[in-house]
């Protein structure tokens, strides 16, 4: 019902009659019935009236309304003016920093459902304020009655204008200022909902304000508006003009300055004098009289309620004083009490404390004895070594020192002593480094046993290696990465064997570790210890770097007196590697290489074991026989196993350790390999595959492991493998040529081991050789036959037989057709095997050593024809000229190549054309420079068979000048002419050799022109013989029969020999009319002298043949 408990209390001590009691106030009800009058003097006047009517407000204490908010002692403090609601023109007081609050300060009101409510049950609530409700309608009857008297007065306006918003402000509404003033009374003193008396007061102040209305002081609207203004100042010119009215404060004299004109031209408007503008001042009284009326008004307002107040305030004073008194008295009672009762308590309570705190101080004496007697034993377990105990004690002496332990009492029957928390005490600072010291020690104990068990472990897993296994392991792994399926049963790593007795010996270890803090430290130092490790494992196996030659021949003295500087021992080193031989050097790298992978394998396996370790420390120990199925599971982690793998996990840092391991093992080796790389490119054929092999296996294993790939080391074996190729294809041609240089140029057997090259490189077309793939395998030692095999390869040049003994000479067959082969093409077969060979170990490189063999095969075709059409055999091998069957095995050599050169070319297509990096163009322009090759064969065949067409058709030439020589008409004993017989041994000479060679059809391409050169040839020679007789014609056409019989049956013959007895026969009928008719006229005179002619003409022919023999044994091959 009211705003606070305070003004409640200050209405409830109130007697209902004191208001209106005539004794309370006589002053303030002395000018009840004073009136102000309105005055027009001048402003001193009004201001000495508004002290006047300070004294004597008209106001009476029932004109009041009774409102809690309007008595409060706070209401005091604020101006008249503030109170009344009014507000002043001028600078408020600093009392007054008071601000209303605004919209802003009012919390917003949530809507909420009113719960509807019986009337009964306000009966008890409206029977305890009946009485109050009384009162207040009393007062509000004797108020109402006061304002009737004020109003009849002819002041009705009074307080509505002030009422308005609080502040004094021209043209305020009437109606708004009543409405608010009364209903906020109303709902400030009356505490329950009551529309009838309400109804009554609104009534009656609506006619008392109606019927006063016209009679009330004049409104402050009549005052100019810049009087209200907050930033009022006279000494402002603009509010001086405005308030003087732009009058003059001395009028100027006439003639002392030009007068100012208007805008438009005119001579201003004269001004008043202030001092003599009565009207003005008049205006400034009435102003000040308006105010005073307002503010007078306001100050009788106030005047109620300060007087309200100020009763509410002594009532307050006694109830003070009262209460005063009765502390007082409950103060000397609480003293008597307290001497009586409190004071022997507390010493009793103080002198338990006391006893209390001594024997916190003897425990704690004893807790400090313990805590030191601990310390000295556990320095004891450390000196002896018992880590175990030394933990627990220390552990133990933690626990006493933080409080949570238990200590030895001095008597069984005595309770057990209380503990404090004395770990930030002073004294035991020195204690808890001692503790650090102690743990610490522990944990380097704990460190020495726990890098000795793993790195004994990764000694004995590499110790015990089997080196066939673990290439075997790395060659199928390479197979399953290039998408083929080992053959190989797979076995169980060697690395994941033997995990028992290491878990269980680091299972105490890493224990103790984690109980002692040092965990970190030791993964920390293990890692540090695993690469000296893989440092020690390649420096390990290589020779020694001390010259041990020069040691044998000095004594000890001289050699301990002789110290290596670190450049000698590598110049030693370095000589001492380059002096391995080929299978020393691949031990030494197999060695060095599975000693580093199996060492890193190992590793991750100790690491996962570490893991599983640390997963099971913290659970507590279960026997075999109590255990049940999920017990063999993992077991769950908790807040220590968690913390060890955390620091295993965060100190090991796997990736990071074996990369760092791969990064140092290959630098090491790359150094190693870079020593040795002209050895290494200058190995066999069969032994540097193994090289690259290893090497490549080694690669691979470090990328898995790592995942780094090992860039350096690829980069140096790839320099290798450039080297080699050119290596090798330099010594291959430098072979072929020195064995082509020294060739007899004829045919050689082709044996069993040349017939094996042969169908290797007929099947590489479509498969692999197996001995090709078998030399990479290197987990299997090289047999002795490849070795042999190998080292005659790379050996020199077989040497030719004297061909003194008669020798079986087999041919190679390729698709059925034979070929008889000299040495140097069966050494180019095996060469070319050779290159096969190499592309089938790296075909990475294909592309590279397809160029070789392209340029090893254009050599073999350049120096067959240097040695061959050239005549270089006849210089480099001694030969004394070059025969048809030179010729004819050369023939047969170029198309021996030529005919292999497709399935060359295929094979190396398939091995280039595959790989994820395959350069298409590439491809194609190393399968055309093999059509090339192949095109320039065919070419030099072609050659060979026009270079045997050339010598038949020189010799054709040479006998037909020796028909043009003889002397056909001269009788001979011999029935042909040696001519003849040269021409038709020298034709069937080629064609048994090259029936020999050659394949019957290259036969008839080679027999077919000669004999056509033969008709032309023989041909015109006879056609320019004139026959002068018969004898002369019968000798032709006896030659003609006889070179149609000895070579009529070879193929290509044709009607060689009907051509030339044609042309013999033409001659013979011209000339038969002619000899018969010479022969009758002369034959009985001519018959002796044919007799002696014919004698001559034998012996002559005799001659001629000899001469044609010689001729031909020098020429034409035998």
């Amino acid at each position: 019902m009211f705003s606070n408990a305070a003004a409640r209390k200050s209405v409830d001590s109130l007697s209902p009659w004191s208001p209106t009691s005539p004794t309370e106030f006589p002053f303030h009800r002395q000018s009840a019935t004073s009136h102000p009058k309105i005055r027009r003097g001048s402003t001193a006047s009004s201001i000495h009236s508004i002290g006047g009517h300070l004294d004597t407000a008209s106001s009476t204490w029932s004109h009041a309304v009774l409102e809690t908010g309007q008595n409060a002692i706070s209401t005091l403090l604020q101006p008249p003016i503030v109170r009344t609601g009014l507000q002043p023109h001028t600078a408020a007081p600093a009392s007054s920093a008071h601000k209303p609050p605004t919209a802003k300060d009012i919390p917003p009101v949530t809507l909420t459902n009113v719960p509807h409510v019986d009337p009964s049950e306000f009966k008890p609530y409206l029977t305890q304020v009946g009485a109050l409700y009384d009162q207040l309608r009393r007062m509000q009857e004797s108020e109402d009655d006061v304002n009737d008297q004020v109003f009849r007065r002819g002041r009705p306006d009074e307080h509505a204008g002030f009422r308005d918003d609080g502040h004094l402000r021209p043209g305020s509404r009437q109606s708004s200022s009543t409405r608010p003033m009364s209903s906020g009374s109303t709902r400030s003193v009356s505490p329950i909902d009551s529309p009838s008396p309400r109804i009554t007061m609104r009534r009656r102040s609506s006619s008392g304000y109606t019927r006063k209305q016209a009679h009330g002081p004049p409104p402050l609207s009549t005052i100019p508006n810049v009087y209200f203004d907050e930033d009022f100042h006279l000494e402002n010119p603009r509010t001086f003009d405005i308030v003087s009215e732009k009058s003059e404060v001395v009028t100027p004299a006439p003639g002392s300055a030009p007068d100012k004109k208007l805008a438009n031209g005119g001579p201003p408007a004269p001004r008043k004098a202030l001092a003599t503008n009565a009207i003005l001042q008049e205006k400034l009284s009435w102003y000040m009289d308006t105010v005073e009326m307002h503010l007078i008004s306001s100050i009788s307002t106030a005047s109620t309620t300060f007087f309200t107040a100020l009763g509410s305030l002594k009532e307050l004073h006694s109830e003070a004083a009262e209460s005063v008194g009765r502390i007082k008295t409950l103060r000397e009672e609480l003293q008597a009490l307290d001497q009586e009762i409190a004071t022997s308590g507390l010493e009793i309570v103080q002198k338990q404390r006391r006893r209390q705190n001594l024997q916190q101080l003897n425990d704690t004496v004893r807790q400090l004895k313990d805590i030191v007697e601990s310390v000295a034993t556990c320095e004891t377990l450390v000196e002896a070594g018992d880590l175990q105990r030394a933990l627990d004690n220390i552990d133990s002496l933690e626990n006493l020192i933080a409080g949570r332990g238990t200590t030895s009492s001095p008597d069984k029957g005595s309770p057990s002593p209380q503990l404090r928390d004395l770990r930030d005490a002073v004294a035991l600072q020195g204690v808890h480094d001692d503790v650090g010291t102690l743990r610490f020690r522990v944990g380097k104990a704990f460190e020495s046993r726990f890098l000795e068990i793993l790195l004994s472990d990764l000694r004995r897993h590499v110790g015990d290696l089997s080196t066939q296994e673990v290439l075997s392991r790395w060659s199928s792994a390479a197979m399953r990465s290039r998408g083929g399926h080992s053959r190989d049963q797979s076995v169980f790593p060697a690395y994941l064997a033997k995990t028992d007795d290491l878990r269980s010996q680091l299972m105490p270890v890493l224990a103790g570790l984690h109980r002692s803090k040092h965990t970190a430290i030791a993964i920390a130092s293990y890692r540090e210890v695993v690469m000296r490790e893989i440092r020690n494992l390649v420096k390990r196996p290589l020779p020694t770097s001390n010259d041990d030659d020069n040691e044998s021949m000095v004594s000890v003295s001289t050699v301990n007196s002789k110290r290596l500087t670190q450049q000698e021992k590598s110049s030693i080193l370095a000589r001492n590697l380059r002096a391995l031989d080929e299978q020393d050097a691949e031990e030494l790298f197999t060695k060095i290489y599975i000693s580093i992978t199996e060492t890193l394998r190992r590793l991750t396996t100790q690491v996962k074991v570490l893991f599983d370790v640390a997963s099971s420390i913290g659970q507590s120990p279960t026997s075999a026989g109590d255990r049940s199925p999920s017990q063999l599971k993992s077991p769950p982690l908790n807040s220590a196993n968690r913390d060890i793998q955390e620091d295993i996990h965060m100190t090991m840092d796997m990736a990071n350790l074996l990369g760092q391991a791969v990064d140092i093992s290959q630098e090491k080796i790359v150094k190693v390999l870079r020593v040795r790389s002209e050895q290494s490119t200058r190995l066999p054929l069969v032994w540097f595959l193994r090289y690259f092999t290893l090497n490549l296996y080694f690669a691979n294993e470090c990328e898995s492991i790592s995942g780094r790939s090992g860039l350096p080391l690829k980069t140096v074996v790839n320099a290798h493998i450039k080297d080699f190729i050119h290596s090798h294809g330099d010594s291959e041609k430098q072979k072929l040529a020195q064995a082509m240089e020294s060739d007899q140029w004829s045919a050689k057997d082709f044996t069993e081991r040349d017939n094996v090259f042969l169908n290797r490189i007929l099947e590489c077309s479509t498969k692999d050789c197996k001995s090709w793939t078998e030399g990479t395998q290197i987990w299997l030692p090289l047999s002795e036959s490849q070795n042999d095999e190998e080292t005659k390869a790379n050996g020199r040049p077989r040497a030719e037989s004297n061909g003194t003994a008669k020798e079986k000479t087999r041919s190679a067959i390729i698709d059925s057709e034979p070929f008889i082969l000299p040495n140097s093409a069966i050494l180019c077969l095996e060469g070319m095997t050779h290159f096969l060979h190499l592309i089938t170990g790296i075909p990475s490189v294909a592309s590279d050593i397809s160029a070789s063999l392209i340029s090893y095969l254009q050599l073999f075709n350049s120096r067959c024809t240097q040695l061959i059409l050239g005549a270089g055999a006849t210089r480099s091998a001694g030969l004394r000229n070059i025969t048809t069957r030179h010729l004819a095995l050369a023939s047969q050599a170029v198309a021996f190549i030529s005919t292999l050169i497709p399935h060359v070319r295929e094979f190396v297509r398939r091995h280039a054309g595959s790989g994820p990096s395959v350069n298409h163009a590439s491809v194609a322009t190393l399968m055309g420079e093999f059509d090339k090759v192949r095109r320039q064969f065919q070419e030099h065949q072609n050659n060979i068979y026009d270079k045997l067409v050339e010598i038949m058709t020189g010799r054709a030439t040479q006998h037909a000048r020796t028909i043009k020589g003889i002397n056909w008409e001269q009788e001979t004993e011999s029935k042909v002419n040696i001519y003849m017989e040269t021409l038709a041994k020298e034709t069937v000479t080629l064609h048994r050799v090259l029936t020999k060679h050659l394949p019957e059809g290259t036969v008839q391409l080679i027999m077919r022109p000669v004999f056509d050169n033969y008709k032309s040839q023989i041909g015109n020679s006879f056609e320019s013989l004139g026959a002068k007789n018969e004898i002369a014609t019968n000798r032709m056409e006896a030659d003609i029969n006889y070179f149609t019989g000895r070579l009529e049956k070879i193929d290509g013959f044709g009607d060689t020999g009907d051509f030339l007895l044609n042309i013999v026969k033409s001659k013979k009928s011209a000339q038969a009319a002619a000899a018969a008719a010479a022969a009758a006229k002369t034959s009985s005179e001519s018959k002796p002298e044919e007799k002696d002619n014919g004698s001559d003409d034998s012996k002559t022919d005799g001659a001629s043949e000899d001469a044609q023999k010689t001729s031909t044994d020098s020429t034409s091959p035998n």
